[in-house]
């Protein structure tokens, strides 16, 4: 025997009622048509041909003012990965007809068309760049939807890690950053993340300034230079926190405080401030924007300790300017001595006698007492002891001789 069911109530009857109504079998619902113009077509394999658009791009690289023909992008052969970051990877390339070593930076990602036009324009002026401590770039392709620079191949590597401590050879090290920041600061580039994994070094000693893939044309746009492009662990505390400063960010003092901190690294051994640069951006930024600037230690010479006190004050308007610390003493007599020292031992070297001049004289005194002996043994007058002498000297300095 089945219970009972409640009877349905009226605002479930009215709903039902409502619905059946409102059931029209006669309508429907039209489909949105895509527009074809604006389908993304799916990315190529690896192995497949780069489109016509990318092989033109290609075939258009122009050469640098005054240099040679332009680079091919299918004469570049990679061997090896170097270096990668957030913004790109570096590859060890060669290029095939002249045998030379190159660097290779891909951007990553597939921009969109201004953003692809200001890095066009921003590496078309550093590919004019010329400065013995700025990494040069050669060349710039499009291939695949990605943007490739070809840069100069620093054997040496990065300076991250390194351990400085030696003061003349610190103040060497100053005098090629600072001389290249000088150079870009004159040319309106502000590079905005200069830290030892961007300083390269070669075979000859040179340092260079490397990874203009941030850096900003100021003459050229509107932007403050306030967007997040950097590493946090060297930023101006200005930078980090608008509030320091009124919201003014002076790019070019931005970089004296970042050339400071690594200075500053590269003596100690070790990330001058309390955290670690890999920590957290909370724990990075107390320690950057709300505790004192780091200074050297005491047993620094006192040229070192100010040379970094000019660096890192916390004011940007009291930070020294580029060509400011290149006469700071710290850069001036250190470069001075280490001159000097070269000098005193490039003087003190001794020369040995192997000169023509040398040997001609010697010559000379030979053939002379030859002919005092012949004379001698002619008038009869010599003594045997005299006759014995001349040959000892006579066949010595013969030896000599023989030996040059």
């Amino acid at each position: 025997m089945r219970g009972m069911q409640p009877p349905p109530s009226p605002v479930a009857a009215t709903a039902n009622r409502s619905h059946q109504r409102r059931r029209r079998p006669d309508l429907t619902l039209p489909l949105p048509q895509r527009d074809m113009s604006l389908a993304v077509p799916l990315p190529l394999p690896p192995s497949s041909a780069p489109s016509s658009s990318s092989s033109a791009a290609l075939n258009s690289i122009q050469p640098l003012s005054g240099g040679g023909p332009p680079l091919n992008f299918s004469e570049l052969d990679r061997i090896n990965r170097i270096g990668s970051g957030s913004g790109g990877t570096v590859y060890k390339v060669l290029h095939r007809p002249s045998g030379k070593l190159y660097a290779l930076k891909v951007i990553y990602g597939h921009h969109e068309d201004s953003v692809r036009r200001q890095i066009c324009r921003e590496i078309e002026i550093l590919r004019e760049a010329d400065n013995p401590n700025v990494v040069k770039c050669h060349d710039m392709f499009d291939h695949a939807g990605e943007v490739q620079v070809l840069l100069e191949y620093m054997d040496g590597g990065s300076l991250e890690n390194n351990l400085i401590h030696h003061e003349p050879s610190l103040a060497d090290l100053s005098r090629q950053i600072l001389s290249g920041l000088y150079y870009l600061h004159r040319r309106k580039i502000v590079h905005r993340d200069i830290k030892p994994s961007n300083l390269l070094i070669n075979s000859r000693k040179q340092v260079k300034i490397a990874d203009f893939g941030v850096s900003r044309i100021l003459a050229q746009t509107m932007d403050p230079c306030n967007s997040s492009v950097g590493t946090i662990a060297y930023m101006s505390p200005e930078r980090i926190n608008t509030d320091l400063n009124h919201g003014k960010y002076d790019g070019y003092a931005g970089d004296i405080w970042s050339f400071g901190v690594s200075i500053l690294e590269f003596y100690l051994g070790r990330f001058p401030f309390a955290v670690g640069r890999q920590g957290d951006w909370a724990s990075l930024m107390c320690a950057i924007c709300m505790s004192q600037p780091p200074e050297a230690p005491p047993t620094a010479s006192r040229e070192f300790r100010n040379f970094i006190a000019c660096c890192l004050q916390r004011d940007p308007a009291k930070r020294w300017t580029a060509a400011q610390l290149l006469r700071h003493a710290f850069v001036t007599q250190n470069t001075v001595a280490s001159a000097a020292v070269n000098h005193n031992n490039h003087v003190h070297q001794p020369t040995p006698i192997t000169s023509s001049t040398s040997v001609f004289f010697l010559c000379l005194i030979s053939f002379t007492l030859f002919f005092l002996l012949v004379i001698k043994l002619c008038t009869f007058r010599m003594m045997g002891w005299e006759a014995l002498i001349f040959r000892e000297i006579f066949v010595g300095i013969w030896g000599v001789c023989s030996l040059l």
